[in-house]
């Protein structure tokens, strides 16, 4: 089977490239080893929201049009809206196929999967950034008694056994789980390593629409002093939610949540805590401290602020006494919100570097003819959110139609080839 580009995966990344190849003519199939929007649908937690209110939910010829603009879509929701986005423009999206090998060929790559052999002139990757749940060394040394799970599997408190429980990670999902277990009754343990704090809403206003608003969420990757440390930045400590609540540190001390540092290993049945926690918690209030002066100044200069609340900052976080060692028999579960890490293993190694991501300048991989979206901070801090993969797209596929314009098509080469050997006989 030929065609120009083959897209690998078809959730909201792997979508907004297929518009833009829609738009522009050029041929190009999706391959999706599930469903459109598939993670949405099978890799998350029953009470997970968009971080993002519904207003940000942007796509190529995509704006929200329903009635709760400043609500938060449920994972459902989402998949549902991507595959309403999927019908609107017919993408040629083909489901239940699994890739198993991509590889440079003559005239582009060959694609293999459980379904046949696709041959193309480029490839986009669009698996997006929560692929492989990144799980730690250290979780070999869990007495096995212990069960362990990463959000991707975890659905509601209802799956777990009775007792404590001890959530890795302070990010987004760690902080939203730990409130989540929490509140259905069970002690919760919260080891905290970095984490970006910001407050659910700002002066009146949600922190997106601040962040968006004073130009935050365009910052582009090539404008940073330290581009490999912005991408590593964890997911906000916010969560999606109508009532607009806050899950940062404080909030979840308050109702009973206890906070130790990050995690350093476990010896026998004894888990070992850093003692950095007081650190930690102070380089997360500096980073919230600079971004609300900055909108606090923004605000002032363009006359805002008569038209929204005085500033009301969040208190700094009241750092505990914390245990550096705790015994692991008191725990029932342990819940690993330690990120997540890329996993490619159906593509040319050449492509990867060593940690096993796509080498890659703002997603034009260094295999020519190879791209990638919708991975963090990629080409603006918004790259991985549901707005941010559409001007990437548009620009990505830009550079890709270019580039086809300049490559000769495959049947051309062959046609060349015949000609040559036709004059030379």
């Amino acid at each position: 089977m030929d065609t120009m580009v083959v897209i690998i995966g078809a959730g909201q990344a792997g979508l907004a490239v297929s518009r833009q190849l829609v738009d522009r003519g050029v041929e190009h199939v999706l391959l999706e080893r599930g469903t459109v929007a598939n993670s949405w649908r099978t890799e998350r937690w029953d009470s997970l929201r968009l971080l993002t209110p519904n207003w940000l939910s942007r796509l190529p010829g995509h704006t929200y049009t329903g009635s709760d603009p400043e609500g938060f879509m449920a994972a459902t929701e989402v998949a549902d809206m991507l595959d309403h986005y999927r019908a609107s423009f017919d993408a040629p999206i083909h489901t239940g196929v699994t890739v198993t090998d991509v590889r440079r060929a003559a005239a582009g790559f060959t694609v293999d999967t459980d379904q046949g052999t696709w041959r193309c002139q480029a490839v986009v990757v669009a698996t997006g950034a929560a692929s492989t749940p990144h799980v730690p060394g250290i979780a070999a040394h869990v007495p096995g008694r212990i069960h362990q799970l990463t959000p991707t599997h975890y659905r509601n408190p209802d799956q777990l056994d009775d007792g404590p429980v001890l959530v890795v990670g302070a990010s987004a999902s760690g902080a939203q789980l730990a409130d989540e277990l929490h509140r259905s009754g069970r002690d919760v343990v919260l080891a905290v390593g970095d984490h970006v704090r910001l407050p659910r809403q700002y002066r009146q206003m949600d922190i997106h629409w601040w962040m968006e608003t004073i130009g935050l969420l365009d910052d582009r990757i090539e404008d940073q002093s330290r581009p490999a440390r912005a991408r590593r930045l964890p997911s906000l400590q916010l969560v999606g939610s109508d009532d607009g609540r806050s899950v940062d540190l404080n909030a979840l001390s308050d109702i009973g949540i206890e906070l130790v540092g990050r995690l350093a290993d476990v010896h026998g049945s004894t888990a070992l805590f850093a003692d950095g926690l007081a650190t930690t918690c102070r380089s997360a209030d500096g980073r919230m401290r600079r971004l609300l002066a900055r909108i606090d100044d923004f605000a002032a200069a363009n006359g805002l602020d008569a038209e929204v609340g005085a500033p009301d900052a969040p208190a700094p976080i009241r750092i505990p006494r914390s245990r550096t060692t705790i015994d692991m028999a008191q725990f029932a579960t342990v819940l690993w919100a330690t990120g997540f890490r890329p996993d490619y293993p159906w593509l040319d190694a050449r492509a990867l570097d060593e940690r096993g991501a796509i080498r890659h300048d703002r997603g034009v991989g260094a295999m020519p003819g190879l791209y990638v979206l919708g991975l963090p901070f990629m080409r603006r801090r918004k790259s991985s959110f549901l707005d941010g993969v559409g001007p990437d797209a548009a620009e990505l596929s830009a550079h890709l139609v270019t580039r086809l314009h300049r490559r000769p098509s495959a049947a051309g080469i062959a046609a060349g080839s015949a000609t040559t050997q036709e004059r030379s006989s």
